[in-house]
């Protein structure tokens, strides 16, 4: 079961074309860091999810925002004070020195431009504070409902820069057209996807509910590329995973906070809870995190009344969220499983069980995202997070800091001789059967 959902650390992209926007910030911070180191999902067009996907793909940042989805924002710019407009003048005398001067093609302006952005924002040593290209972000803003339209499939870059089906959704339209995983995306109708980034082919990709995509397609086995017609569909993103082991102890996986995830979890919990387990294991293991109120609302189903978090701005002042009494899930014996791809939203709700003294964390340091970004929608589509404030544990223990330590620490082992095996679910197994 593990090696399945384990460590699609590779970037993974989820194929679904979304109509929604990605976590106010949440699990946007972390996504986007490590969605630009790896893969990211891939939403139909309709984060922000992160997603998210995406998700799906941790990108290098999840984090979890209470802050709305962005908006355009009709800020006017700042006038600058001449000191500042004498010192950004330097720009543009080396930008003309450059185009008077340099032998070979110069970037268009909007290039040169984004990467003086980039450069600038660079210089705060803060890898959450971001500006995102307009084609990333309208991949990334389409992970926030955790709902998309498109062909329902994860996907990856491969090593040579190709587009690859990593895994279609079990009963999707990729899926019932017969794409395999490891399927090559060579074309997308018609047009061809060599030396396209990840979300241009995304981007290709994802279209309305309803509407057709031909793909071509190259397999392994086959000796030529064949196509393939999808029609595109509204798609849930399968972020929860349930199962009642035979040895009576319910497992629930959570792959991401998006906007549909604490009902997600409340209804799996639920379905679990009617078989009457033993005990219950709560797997946020590379989970990157999303919705800031998401991760409130799944730490309230297992948490009597109390605090859960408190989020703290550079002036001192400070917002405590709370739990409430009540939930179905605050008697039920509970180990949660964290690893170094917990982030954000999985961290707020691993450290507001575990300082509460409601389960045990079993597994690995976390990854230790403890701020939240603001998000502002600029005029061409592009995107910048800025960040606001930090969260902290009931305990008041910084969630930035070096990430959370489990009660129980479990090291994922470099080699299995069982690719099924998972060592530190089966602690967890062996903790809520015997109590050591």
């Amino acid at each position: 079961m593990r090696s399945s959902t384990r460590y699609i650390l590779l970037a993974i992209v989820v194929l679904v074309l979304i109509g929604a926007a990605y976590l106010g910030g949440a699990g946007s911070g972390f996504f986007l860091a490590r969605a630009l180191q790896r893969n990211v999902p891939v939403y139909p067009a309709a984060e922000d999810p992160p997603a998210v996907a995406s998700p799906a793909a941790p990108t290098d940042v999840p984090e979890a925002t209470r802050e709305p989805p962005a908006q355009p924002t009709d800020t006017p710019p700042p006038t600058a004070a001449p000191d500042e407009q004498e010192v950004f003048g330097l720009f543009w005398e080396v930008l003309g020195l450059v185009r008077e001067h340099y032998y070979g093609d110069i970037p268009d302006m909007r290039t040169l431009t984004y990467a003086a952005i980039q450069g600038m924002l660079r210089s705060l040593d803060d890898d959450y504070t971001a500006f995102i290209e307009p084609d990333v972000a309208a991949v990334l803003s389409e992970d926030a409902t955790g709902e998309f339209e498109g062909i329902g499939a994860f996907v990856e870059m491969d090593e040579q820069g190709w587009l690859r089906i990593a895994q279609p959704f079990e009963n999707g339209p990729a899926d019932a057209a017969g794409l395999l995983t490891g399927d090559w995306v060579l074309e997308v109708d018609g047009v061809s996807l060599e030396g396209l980034s990840l979300y241009e082919g995304i981007n290709l990709i994802r279209g309305p509910n309803g509407s057709q995509v031909t793909l071509l397609i190259a397999r392994e086995g086959e000796r030529e590329p064949f196509e393939v017609v999808i029609t595109r569909a509204r798609i849930e993103i399968p972020i929860t995973q349930v199962e009642m082991r035979e040895d009576g102890i319910g497992y629930l996986r959570l792959s991401e906070f998006s906007a549909t995830a604490s009902q997600l979890v409340e209804d799996a919990l639920g379905d679990l809870l009617a078989q009457q387990p033993r005990g219950i294991v709560l797997d946020l293991r590379q989970n990157p995190g999303g919705w800031l109120d998401q991760s409130i609302e799944v730490s309230d189903l297992f948490l009597d009344s109390g605090l859960v978090l408190i989020e703290r701005w550079s002036d001192g002042s400070e917002e405590r969220f709370r739990s409430d009494s009540g939930d179905l899930g605050e008697q039920i014996p509970l180990v949660v499983l964290v690893d170094r791809g917990s982030a954000s939203a999985s961290e707020i709700v691993a450290g507001a069980l575990q300082d509460r003294g409601r389960a045990v964390l079993i597994g690995e340091i976390t990854f230790g995202k403890g701020s939240v970004q603001r998000p502002f929608s600029l005029e061409d589509g592009s995107e910048l997070r800025v960040t606001i404030a930090h969260w902290y544990t009931p305990n008041d223990r910084a969630i930035g800091d070096s990430g959370l330590a489990p009660d129980i620490e479990v090291e994922w082992p470099a080699e299995l001789d069982d690719p099924d095996a998972d060592p530190q679910l089966e602690r967890a197994v062996e903790y809520l059967l015997t109590g050591e």
